[in-house]
């Protein structure tokens, strides 16, 4: 035996018209050869001219004859080439692709598609055209010459390798080399009537072999050196069965072919002794589940050493199941994988690829069958044992028939609808989506239902035969192609230019530039053409940027719009400009940003002003610091123009000013009053930190000094400098940044320096001294101090710092002391200050103690009384900064009082805990008086005062306690009530002020004041007191006072009311004590009196509030009678009813009085209100015949009385009609529901599968003979022992009570979720048992659902029970909503109600 390759039989002549086609084709048609970069240009030069309709190749009248095909000249045919391969291992694929984010491009990219215009969607802007997808010409039309001229057929199935392929339908095999020229065609139309057509091709590591297989089950192998036959095998699996794929494995005598009975064998090629052998073993045989796609390992030829190529191993995809086996050193099974739920029209997919995880180079094997890819990691471990992991899934929205690796991060995806997609494997992010459909590709479904051989294969695989084209696509090197019935196409990724590139012919500069700027960053996917270390590919990178960037800036204005409409044109400029700027600081590429584009850009003005706009951003980030002199100098006249002089300030203040004119731009800034600029150019132009504060004192002294109020400009311009003073003194720049640490003492000394000048620099003879403090201190004393403050704690004990300290103290003593024209509070806030300094621990400073007493003096007597409580506030902080060290006690306290200031005394009689004589200070102090309640009250409640301070407080607000309630009662009331509810009859009999004893008794008793009445001790008589008191102050209040008052006695205070005549309020006692008919008799008499009054002659202007008086009373009366008429007897009705009507009729009778002609009708309107609520409680002919009985009715006055008679009889008509509807409606509701509770318990139960959904067994399959078959109404059928284990029976009464299991578990409780069962013991059935309970069982809750449910909203039953729920049966209105259990809330409050007025729909029997 010796290798394959060592020698080569003479092969079998070609008859006919194979020998023609080998002529026609021989190596005089053979097309030019070029190299691979004059490939690369002919490729991207000819491929847009290619037709969008050259893939569909036309029918034309007369079809072209062989030789012009071949004759053809160069410039319109596109050669092909196949990549350095070595460019495509895994060591250096894509190693500079990361992760980004982005839309899955919706691009083609293919060369057909760049002349149709239309919008790009947005997604194609990130990751540009991926891959480019190309009509291979020159096989396409020799492809279809074939099959014209020699009968070769149609293409069938495609191999790749260094050569290329072809089966046809007619059993030949064309075999072109990467020129697209014709080498040789392989077998004959003879042998292709016998065989069938090629149906599998497969070539080996070294092209030197071809295998083809046959429809009819044929193998033939050849030498693609010679063109010769070597050997034909009929003999290598079962006869009559179509070979679906060959593959010849790493080992060149090792080939494995899948038939179309589900079987594959393993093929060993021998030589013995010159005659070459194929022995054939069977690996999986298709009765145990048919094999429709086989993949053997294939290792690159630098991988051929991995360990894991020595087990050859294979995949293979099962209709079912995914195996990997091991061919070598035994056979033997490594893993199997079912593929779960699927469509089993879908194809299922195999692909193995090497990747690089975890530093590790290791074959990952893709498998898919729909629109889930699994991707498994096979790795080898030290004791020899292979590992299969699972990693990340890739979930789709389409059915995939084709999967191919690219490379090992990229993936190209064919779904059902002959979309590809390519996808980064990694992130799972779609890159793009290429339509194929004019691909036409060719589907091996007759091979897959061996229609050569009769159709006798199974159902299952002839249909996912319907969708099979293993055979029609064939990857090599980073290469795919794909075949059509009269084309060969092949798509291989762009490389980085190639993608840049082809975003700038579609017009797409700014999606060209975030793409490159996307590989400089290294986050672009699927990068090709990019190797060298980091810093050599962004050079490579940048510089291709920069032309872009040219490009684009040329483009920006030969686009500009019409001239003269300016916003168009602005518009335009801010749309593409800011992305030249952009992308300049991006590349660091300021050079160039400043000098050539700004060249270009100045051409336009509206481009360079849009320009310089956008440096601003920029310049506020700190990202953009200096600039050429001219593009400064241009940036400043621009605001200038625009006037927008606040953004150039802010611009200034960030830049590196070296480059400016600065006198210029001192001079700019000062007349355009931007002084944070200014004097950010003296201090970092110039070091200079003194000029810029002398400026700013020159315009704000004089009018300060004048004691004039100063413009808001100068407001502005005076704070300014107290920050920049600030600034300087704490070594901070101004407005932002810090000072250089060298420089940090020096500005410190000069600006103090400064400060303290006796006089100023142009001083006229007049100037007071030291006027730079006394500007500051006239301008803002507390916010200077505060500087000083500042500056003060920073410095550090050295003896400068001392000096300094004391010397500008007694600068500020001089200053403020020896001159009248401050304020108090300016003097108090320096001695503040002072005080502040003196009482720190580590002092230095000296301040004459006189001084602090001057103060004193200034501040307690003044000239005058103005500006009283500024004082006071300004000498209680001096005392609270430690000034009261600087004070004799003993001596304040007197001086405090005499000035009135209170809030000093309080102070100081804080710090010697007499907190009695603090009360003394509130009650005198206007301003503070409503604060004592709270003061004494937080002495008294709050713990840490003594037992004795508490008392001499008590004692204190004792004695001024008639004082507190002057002040306010309220306050008072709570007061007392929470800390001397034992005094508070005390208090009462001390009070001779009656209406102050009153104010206080109702703030005190009267619960709506807000005093909890528990706590209060009282006896009845003080609340009896406070009633009479309100009876004499504010009687109108009495009714609604003692309806919410609680404790007093009925007797006394019914004497009370009656002795001040308040006849509702006795009413109201004489109802409460229980005696109704003395209550209604109060307010009968009421009621006569009023009428009489209306009898006798009256103005009119009392006429109508006469009546409306009249109306009110009998409303209240009536109320009177409406409330207790239910806990009365007939008679007793009767006795309040008829007087009251009696009271309203009587003054009918009289009707000679003329004054009661007009108020006729207004009477019997009140009349029938009594009447109509009497109706009520009293029978109706009881009423007629009391009004009959009347001298007046009887005496023939009917009339009067009809109304009230058909009204009588109109009410008894609609209760009447009301009722009859009501039992209509419900008896039909009743009739209706019962059918449909009959109907659906009587129905017969329809399972939907025939096992048991828990052991998922066949319910015939019953493991005991006591396991019964239960089937629930929702179809689920169950064994009786599954639901028992699952916790789904409970026995309640002796009988099983079952839920099912899957309609349970899926209604993660809350809703019902027990269904209606049934037992089926043997044949017959017999339904569960209902307890007996008033209660619904689960069974008839889901039946009334479902009724429900039916009928599509509330019930009317639960309607009228809703309106007819009402409280002990009172008619209070319909809607009466349950105050109680949530559950029981109204129907009519339910968002979802609706009221249907139609029939109930009629369900089907």
């Amino acid at each position: 035996m010796e290798p394959e390759s060592l020698g080569a039989e003479q092969g079998a002549s070609l008859p006919g018209p194979a020998e023609e086609l080998g002529t026609l084709l021989g190596q005089d048609a053979a097309l030019p050869k070029l190299s691979g970069g004059e490939l690369d240009r002919e490729l991207e030069s000819k491929s847009d001219l290619i037709d969008d309709k050259e893939f569909d190749i036309p029918q034309v009248d007369t079809p072209p004859t062989l030789e012009s095909i071949l004759n053809e000249t160069d410039d319109e045919e596109e050669s092909f080439v196949l990549e350095d391969p070595s460019l495509l291992n895994i060591d250096n694929i894509d190693t500079h692709s990361y992760d980004t984010s982005s839309l899955a491009s919706s691009d083609s990219g293919d060369r057909t598609h760049s002349k149709r215009k239309k919008k790009l969607p947005d997604s194609f802007s990130l990751h540009g055209s991926v891959v480019r997808l190309s009509l291979l010409k020159g096989i396409s039309a020799q492809i279809v010459s074939a099959a014209d001229k020699v009968d070769a057929g149609l293409p069938t199935a495609i191999a790749a390798s260094s050569l290329i392929a072809v089966g046809t339908s007619h059993g030949l095999a064309l075999i072109f080399d990467p020129n697209q020229a014709l080498r040789l065609c392989l077998g004959s139309t003879a042998v292709g009537a016998q065989y069938g057509a090629i149906s599998a091709l497969s070539i080996n590591n070294d092209c030197s072999r071809l295998l083809c297989g046959f429809a009819k089950g044929q193998i033939t192998m050849w030498d693609l050196a010679s063109g010769k036959l070597l050997r034909s095998i009929t003999d290598a699996h079962p006869p009559g069965t179509a070979i679906l794929h060959i593959k010849f494995t790493d080992d060149p005598t090792l080939a494995i072919c899948n038939d179309s009975g589900g079987s594959v064998f393993e093929l060993s090629f021998k030589r013995v002794m010159g005659v070459r052998t194929c022995e054939s073993r069977c690996l999986f045989s298709g009765s145990k589940g048919e094999v429709c796609c086989i993949e053997p390992l294939h290792a690159k030829t630098e991988l051929r050493d991995h360990p894991i190529t020595q087990y050859s191993l294979l995949a293979m995809a099962s209709l079912t199941k995914i195996l990997v086996i091991g061919l070598k050193p035994s056979l033997k099974v490594w893993m199997t994988f079912p593929y779960g739920r699927m469509d089993p029209s879908s194809v299922p997919l195999l692909a193995w690829h090497f990747v690089a995880v975890q530093n590790s180079v290791n074959p990952m094997l893709a498998f898919c069958r729909g629109d889930v890819v699994h991707f498994l990691l096979v790795k080898r471990d030290d004791s020899g044992a292979i590992h299969v992991t699972k990693q990340k899934q890739l979930h789709l929205h389409y059915d995939l028939i084709n999967f191919t690796w690219i490379n090992s991060r990229t993936v190209v995806l064919l779904d059902s609808v002959e979309k590809l997609h390519v996808i980064d494997r990694q992130t799972q992010e779609e890159l793009e989506t290429i339509e194929i459909s004019e691909v036409q590709l060719v589907y091996n479904s007759s091979h897959f239902k061996s229609l050569a051989t009769g159709g006798n294969v199974s159902q299952a695989l002839a249909l996912v035969g319907e969708r099979a084209c293993y055979q029609s696509i064939s990857s090599c090197g980073g290469q795919i192609f794909y075949l059509g019935t009269k084309s060969v196409h092949v798509m291989m990724m762009r490389s980085w230019r190639e993608r840049v590139d082809h975003l700038l012919k579609q017009d797409c500069l700014t999606e060209a530039l975030a793409l490159a700027w996307s590989f400089h960053e290294g986050k672009a996917k699927a990068v090709v053409g990019l190797s060298g270390d980091a810093n050599k590919r962004k050079s490579v990178l940048a510089d291709r940027m920069v032309e872009i960037l040219f490009h684009y800036a040329d483009r920006t204005l030969k686009k500009c719009p019409d001239q003269g409409k300016i916003q168009v044109m602005e518009q335009h400029f801010q749309d593409m400009v800011p992305v030249i700027v952009d992308y300049c600081l991006l590349l660091q590429r300021t050079d160039l940003l400043f000098s050539q584009m700004y060249d270009k850009l100045s051409e336009n003005s509206v481009a360079k002003g849009v320009f310089l706009e956008c440096l601003e951003p920029y310049i506020l980030s700190d990202k953009l610091m200096g600039m050429t002199a001219q593009v400064m100098k241009d940036l400043l006249l621009h605001y200038q123009d625009k006037n927008l002089m606040e953004d150039m300030e802010a611009c200034i203040v960030h830049m590196d000013i070296t480059s400016l004119d600065i006198q210029q731009v001192v001079l700019l800034c000062w007349e355009n009053h931007l002084y944070d600029a200014m004097i950010y150019v003296y201090n970092s132009g110039m070091n200079d930190f003194i000029s810029p504060m002398e400026k700013l004192f020159k315009v704000i002294a004089p009018p300060l000094n004048a004691g004039k109020s100063l413009t808001d400009e100068k407001v502005v311009m005076g704070n300014k400098l107290l920050v920049y003073i600030s600034c300087c003194l704490a070594g901070r720049a101004y407005p932002l940044g810090d000072i250089p640490e060298d420089l940090v003492p020096l500005v410190k000394n000069q600006v103090f320096e400064f400060l303290i000048r006796l006089h100023s620099a142009e001083a006229s003879a007049d100037e007071e001294v030291y006027p730079y403090v006394r500007t500051l201190l006239h301008f803002d004393t507390r916010e200077f101090l505060n500087v000083l403050a500042l500056t003060f704690e920073d410095f550090k004990n050295d003896k400068q710092a001392v000096e300094y300290q004391q010397r500008i103290v007694d600068i500020l003593l001089k200053v403020m002391v020896e001159n009248s024209d401050f304020t108090p509070s300016q003097v108090g806030c320096l001695f503040t200050f002072l005080a502040r300094q003196l009482a720190k621990p580590n002092n230095t400073l000296f301040v004459n103690r006189t001084l602090f007493d001057q103060v004193l003096e200034f501040l307690c007597s003044p000239d005058d009384d103005s500006r009283h409580s500024e004082r006071q506030q300004v000498l209680l902080e001096l005392l609270q900064a430690g000034g009261i060290v600087q004070f004799e006690e003993n001596r304040l306290i007197p001086m405090a009082e005499k000035a009135e200031f209170y809030q000093i005394c309080e102070f100081m009689y804080e710090r010697e805990h007499l907190y009695d004589k603090i009360i003394d200070c509130y009650l005198r102090d206007p301003v503070r008086k409503e604060e004592v309640f709270n003061y004494i009250h937080n002495i008294l409640s709050i713990p840490g005062y003594s037992a004795e301070e508490k008392q001499s407080v008590w004692q204190k607000a004792m004695k001024h306690i008639e004082e507190l309630l002057l002040l306010s009662p309220n306050k008072a009331a709570d007061l007392i009530a929470t800390h001397f509810n034992d005094q508070i009859e005390g208090i009462i009999k001390n009070l001779q002020d009656q209406f102050l004893l009153f104010q206080f008794l109702r703030s005190l008793l009267d619960p709506r004041e807000g005093i909890n009445q528990d706590m209060l001790q009282i006896s009845p008589c003080v609340t009896e007191q406070f009633i009479e008191l309100l009876c004499h102050y504010n009687p109108d209040h009495v009714l609604e006072t003692l309806q919410v008052l609680e404790f007093y006695r009925l007797e006394e205070t019914i004497q009370i009311t009656q002795k001040h005549l308040l006849h509702e309020a006795s009413s109201y006692l004489l109802e409460k004590k229980g005696d109704v008919h003395g209550a209604f008799l109060v307010m009968l008499e009421q009621l006569r009196s009023k009428l009489l009054m209306l009898t006798c002659e009256i103005e009119e202007s009392t006429e109508l509030h006469l009546l409306k008086d009249i109306e009110d009373t009998l409303v209240k009366t009536i109320a009177l009678c409406q409330r207790n008429s239910h806990s009365l007897n007939q008679q007793q009705r009767e006795a309040l009813w008829f007087p009251l009507l009696e009271a309203m009729m009587s003054p009918q009778k009289l009707s000679s009085s003329t004054v009661l002609c007009q108020y006729s009708e207004p009477l019997k309107s009140l009349t029938m209100q009594v009447l109509n609520n009497m109706a009520a409680f009293i029978a109706l002919p009881s009423i007629l015949q009391r009004i009959l009985q009347d001298p007046v009715y009887g005496r023939g006055k009917l009339g009067e009385i009809q109304g009230l008679v058909l009204g009588m009889l109109d009410t008894f008509n609609y209760e009447q009609t009301l009722l009859e509807t009501t039992t209509n409606l419900l008896n039909h509701d009743l009739h209706w529901s019962l059918c449909n509770l009959r109907a659906s318990i009587t129905r017969g139960l329809n399972p939907k599968q025939d096992y048991c959904c828990i052991c998922l067994q066949q319910y015939k399959r019953r493991q005991e003979m006591a396991d019964e078959i239960i089937v629930f109404s929702c179809g689920h059928l169950y064994h009786s022992l599954c639901l028992l284990s699952k916790e789904c029976g409970i026995e309640t009464k002796g009988q099983m009570r079952w839920t099912c299991y899957k309609c349970n578990s899926s209604n993660k409780g809350g809703k019902l979720s027990e269904n209606f069962s049934e037992l089926k013991k043997g044949n017959g059935a017999s339904l569960t048992q209902t307890s007996s309970e008033s209660l619904l069982d689960s069974q008839q809750i889901q039946a009334f659902d479902q009724l429900c449910r039916l009928y599509r909203g509330t019930s009317r039953l639960a309607l009228l029970t809703e309106l007819s729920r009402t409280h002990g049966g009172e008619k209070h209105g319909l809607l009466n909503v349950s105050q109680g259990d949530p559950a029981l809330n109204s129907v009519f409050q339910n968002e979802n109600f609706q009221l249907h007025l139609t029939p109930p729909p009629l369900t089907e029997e």
